[in-house]
């Protein structure tokens, strides 16, 4: 009989499925963390700012979850190995460390943003998903979420290096599907459109709140980081042999990346 069990001599309750939630410092990510701990899930969040997870690994024990927060940069293979070795368990990851920067054409776009973009959405997401792949594997029914974005299905102007960053990580989730079936693991896209956060817009324009606001301008109701997080709880909590390869959520205003309704 292990400590946990208690004095009685009846064993300890079942450990909680763990899952992994990148990103988690605000926004998509958060509201996902907050929604997978309410369905029942030990969630680690992992981030950058390491006292924002912390803020949240407190609200969401206070609520009588399970959380720990962890200081993670997904661009640091070294880091994320260390990370994915001190797990003693893995059955849901959740790819949503990511962002935008800058609305540039093409043609003076700057190649160090197109740099960083591709860094954080694609070789991030691939070297969390690789440290993290035996663990799910060996859990007998794992998941993988990719959050990517309607970017990563069509192009639209001045969008072009997050455009390619979203692409690339969208080929990556289909190629890993392929590569994985017959496994005990699910892969799933979920892409969505336009999303008012409080960070998103802000950091793609460097802070102006002016340009960040245009983005929004005349949509009366744009996705917020509740709805996706919903639908991303929704994916991972269908039975095991359900996957939901791709499931692109949008506001009604908006029909397509260029096609928004706006009332001005």
């Amino acid at each position: 009989m292990t400590a946990a069990e208690t004095a009685a001599g009846s064993p300890a309750a079942p450990a909680a499925p763990v899952a992994v939630v990148t990103g988690a410092s605000s926004g998509i990510g958060a509201a996902t963390a907050r929604g997978l701990a309410a369905a029942g899930y030990h969630v680690m969040l992992a981030a950058r700012r390491k006292d924002r997870v912390e803020a949240l690994a407190d609200e969401l024990t206070a609520a009588g979850h399970q959380a720990t927060a962890c200081a993670l940069d997904v661009t640091d293979r070294p880091a994320v190995d260390a990370f994915a070795a001190a797990l003693d368990r893995c059955d849901v990851l959740v790819n949503n460390a990511g962002g935008a920067l800058g609305a540039d054409p093409v043609a003076t776009g700057d190649p160090a943003d197109w740099r960083r973009m591709y860094e954080v959405n694609v070789i991030g997401t691939l070297n969390v998903t690789q440290a993290l792949l035996p663990a799910l594997t060996a859990s007998g029914d794992g998941t993988v979420v990719v959050l990517s974005s309607t970017a990563a299905l069509a192009p639209y102007e001045g969008g072009g290096g997050y455009v390619a960053a979203k692409h690339g990580e969208h080929v990556l989730a289909e190629t890993l599907r392929l590569e994985i079936v017959g496994t005990p693991v699910r892969v799933i896209e979920i892409a969505p459109g336009l999303v008012r956060t409080e960070e998103f817009a802000t950091t793609r324009f460097r802070g102006d709140k002016e340009k960040a606001a245009k983005v929004y301008a005349g949509v009366s109701a744009p996705l917020t980081a509740d709805d996706v997080a919903d639908t991303i709880t929704w994916a991972v909590t269908r039975p095991s042999h359900v996957n939901i390869d791709l499931l692109v959520v949008r506001p009604r205003a908006q029909a397509s990346n260029t096609k928004i309704h706006r009332e001005l």
